[in-house]
């Protein structure tokens, strides 16, 4: 593609690496554009974060479709990942250490199967208050890292799939279709407990956003030696 391809805009999927924030990922990207085409500025944004201990598709905007990224972050998402049961932790993953742990010999496949269906459809969801959510003007993680306790408005989501995949107690393999403003680490949470055990997100990943796929995105490296190739 040529510089007035990315001044125009471009929809680009990226396949974010484990341990990148989204935001580094749009820097890199953006410092790789401009050093190729000699620019002073180009836009760049992402159209929906991935946190840091997630991976996959991340879209990133350039130049005028950066105008349509709230279209892309309004897209239902996919994501497919790792509950482990019996412990939790304050960020509901694996930012933060195990603080509680909980009983699990009473957990049986049927009863991991049946709890899925309390998720299902529209329902109530409280964000973790390890997140970027802002609350009287700081971040909930500001709140959080403080040890400071705040009240989270509840959150209306849509969970239009929820299937296990794979149990191998404790942890429990899932795929999830939702809509935008899903916390899956706080379902892994909320799914602990709904068990009368507890569980935090151990793995992530975001297979699809709306029709765009993680199978057609391109790794960083990848990315940058096709715009080499430019």
């Amino acid at each position: 593609m040529t510089v007035e391809d990315y001044l125009k805009g471009q929809v680009l999927l990226i396949d974010k690496p484990l341990g990148w924030t989204s935001f580094q990922v749009v820097n890199k990207i953006r410092w790789h554009i401009k050093q190729q085409f000699d620019l002073k500025k180009i836009k760049v944004g992402h159209a929906g974060t991935l946190d840091p201990l997630a991976t996959g598709l991340l879209i990133i905007c350039t130049g005028k479709e950066t105008k349509k990224i709230a279209t892309y972050q309004g897209q239902i998402k996919e994501y497919r990942g790792t509950f482990t049961l019996g412990a939790s932790t304050p960020s509901y993953d694996l930012e933060t250490a195990i603080n509680k742990t909980y009983p699990i010999d009473h957990i049986t496949k049927e009863l991991l199967i049946k709890a899925t269906q309390n998720f299902m459809g529209e329902i109530d969801q409280k964000p973790p208050l390890f997140s970027a959510i802002k609350k009287d003007g700081k971040r909930l993680y500001e709140f959080a890292r403080k040890g400071e306790l705040t009240d989270i408005a509840l959150r209306k989501i849509t969970i239009s799939a929820f299937e296990l995949k794979k149990i191998k107690m404790p942890q429990v393999d899932f795929k999830v279709v939702c809509s935008k403003g899903t916390y899956i680490r706080s379902l892994a949470y909320d799914y602990g407990l709904s068990l009368n055990s507890g569980a935090y997100l151990s793995a992530l990943r975001r297979t699809k956003i709306g029709d765009f796929s993680i199978k057609n995105a391109l790794s960083i490296p990848q990315f940058i030696k096709q715009l080499e190739m430019a």
